[in-house]
């Protein structure tokens, strides 16, 4: 469904943040990309979604295609048009408009009736209740986790097939963040839309994860599914924090990991 072919990013023309990434999302899988913060992961996905315009970044080298048709010289209204939709980092709400506004702003540009709209709504309130119990408060006044709900299903309302979810488990508590991926998980089977997950907590995204992805300093370093990167020793000591006897290492241990990391030779 997507390939990113070798591409490279910068910014400005001057500043060099992804250097030669290829990844691949097959239709109908969720794929993890993980690593540390300022591996470039972010980057990434406004690459795909069209998002590097406005910050002056651009694909200088490579190509991003979307089920054949290139699409990285493309703006992102074009590529939400498609069927790609970025749930962004931070949780950006419309902070003054009600929940339900906000449902309803992930739906502009298709033309929808009043049938349709509401048909899309319920889809989403089944998916998470919680909004619908909240659909007339303002959005800026809600939860961590009611507006991490609440920018999921803005996105679904636009029914993406593909959607890119940045860093869905950032500042939430364990139980907040199993019932949002537990709803990722949902959506990929029942809606059948493909995911490429960003996330620095690695065993979040693998547990969900078809296939994954490790980047460091703008390039892919590891690759494999998702099952076999959970159990890679590597990715146990130092994104997990384990040792091969499944101790805990301290971060004083484990803080010279880059000169000792196997993957980088």
């Amino acid at each position: 469904m997507l390939v990113l072919n070798n591409i490279e990013v910068k910014y400005q023309n001057v500043i060099l943040v992804l250097r030669g990434v290829t990844i691949e999302v097959p239709d109908g899988q969720i794929v993890s990309l993980l690593g540390a913060n300022g591996a470039g992961k972010s980057t990434t996905l406004k690459a795909i979604s069209g998002m590097l315009y406005p910050e002056e970044g651009k694909v200088t080298d490579g190509s991003i295609e979307y089920n054949g048709i290139r699409i990285d010289r493309l703006r992102t209204k074009a590529i939400v048009d498609m069927g790609i939709v970025q749930i962004m980092e931070g949780r950006r709400t419309l902070e003054q408009l009600t929940a339900e506004e906000n449902l309803m702003a992930g739906s502009l540009g298709r033309n929808l009736t009043r049938r349709e709209l509401k048909k899309d709504l319920d889809k989403v309130y089944s998916y998470f209740p919680r909004l619908k119990d909240i659909r007339n408060q303002t959005a800026g006044y809600l939860s961590g986790g009611e507006q991490q709900q609440l920018v999921v299903g803005r996105g679904l309302m636009s029914q993406p097939k593909l959607m890119l979810l940045d860093e869905a488990s950032l500042g939430l508590a364990p139980l907040l963040v199993k019932e949002i991926y537990n709803i990722i998980e949902r959506l990929n089977k029942e809606e059948k839309i493909s995911l490429l997950v960003v996330e620095q907590n690695a065993r979040t995204g693998l547990q969900i994860a078809d296939y994954g992805y490790v980047m460091e300093n703008g390039r892919i370093v590891l690759d494999d599914t998702g099952p076999r990167l959970l159990e890679n020793e590597d990715i146990k000591e130092f994104y997990l924090g384990l040792t091969h006897v499944g101790e805990k290492k301290s971060y004083r241990t484990v803080k010279h990991y880059k000169r000792r990391k196997r993957w980088l030779g």
